[in-house]
């Protein structure tokens, strides 16, 4: 059991990894040693986490400045891995987000969202998954093996109010998933997977305002969350890490185009 759910000395890249979720991940990978591939647009981000994340494991992290939107860069990104560390064991897509544009305030309605804002939402969370697992998805044909881990949501599942564009996106990635787990197994073997997490409710930097007051207390949002969440609680960055374990890892081996979620029982509590 312990050689199926060994991640040592495999390669992992992550994509958004310097954020609340794609840091905790990036750490466990590196705590159970895994070298991790860190791919962003912040030269000082990456910098940080990979000076916290060699503190654990010298020598373990990797850092790519590069954009998941952009094509060229990605390619040459592939040519890199290839050519320095020969082969990718993994890919897990993190890179995603909201902004203000894109959600409505309480008091607006569909006709106040910015359609432009809209649009980008989508692009960074759809388009910000399909271009690199298409792109270095290439590797994994050329060595025959291979985990893609996206992530998805609970706005992809039911509505979610106020958030039209990451909803949408999301939806986009459950299907992607699908579509892309069948494209890679039947063309390219049975080696080669990908599956999805649809995390539940996680206080990060982008919600905290959403979800909590200024001295801890929940909003009304934050509140309403929780009451349709039967653990009764938001959850912890680290409660993803024993999933993205079991979906890199040989344990999964028969296990592709599939969402799973990781909410507290959120998606299966009706309201009563």
């Amino acid at each position: 059991m312990s050689e199926l759910l060994s991640l040592n000395n495999k390669n992992y890249a992550l994509s958004g990894g310097t954020g609340a979720l794609g840091g905790s991940i990036a750490k466990y990978l590196v705590e159970n040693g895994a070298n991790v591939l860190l791919l962003g647009r912040s030269l000082d981000k990456l910098e940080a986490k990979q000076k916290e994340l060699n503190t654990i494991a010298d020598n373990s992290t990797y850092i790519f400045v590069v954009d998941v939107m952009n094509e060229e860069a990605l390619k040459n990104l592939k040519d890199t891995i290839e050519k320095d560390f020969g082969r990718l064991d993994g890919l897990v897509n993190l890179a995603g987000g909201n902004i203000p544009g894109a959600t409505l305030k309480p008091d607006q309605t569909i006709r106040d969202i910015e359609v432009r804002d809209t649009r980008k939402v989508v692009d960074i969370n759809l388009f910000g998954t399909v271009i690199p697992t298409i792109i270095l998805s290439e590797l994994m044909v050329k060595q025959g093996h291979g985990s893609v881990v996206n992530i998805s949501s609970m706005a992809s599942k039911q509505t979610i109010s106020r958030v039209l564009g990451y909803s949408m996106a999301k939806a986009g990635v459950d299907i992607f998933t699908k579509w892309m787990a069948n494209e890679l197994a039947s063309k390219h073997g049975d080696k080669i997977r990908v599956n999805a997490i649809a995390p539940g409710f996680f206080i990060g930097n982008q919600n905290r305002r959403l979800l909590t007051n200024e001295d801890g207390s929940y909003t009304a949002r934050g509140n309403d969350i929780i009451k349709n969440t039967p653990m009764g609680r938001f959850g912890d960055a680290s409660e993803l890490n024993g999933m993205v374990h079991y979906l890199l890892s040989d344990a999964s081996s028969f296990v592709t185009g599939s969402i799973f979620d990781v909410d507290g029982g959120f998606n299966s509590f009706s309201g009563v």
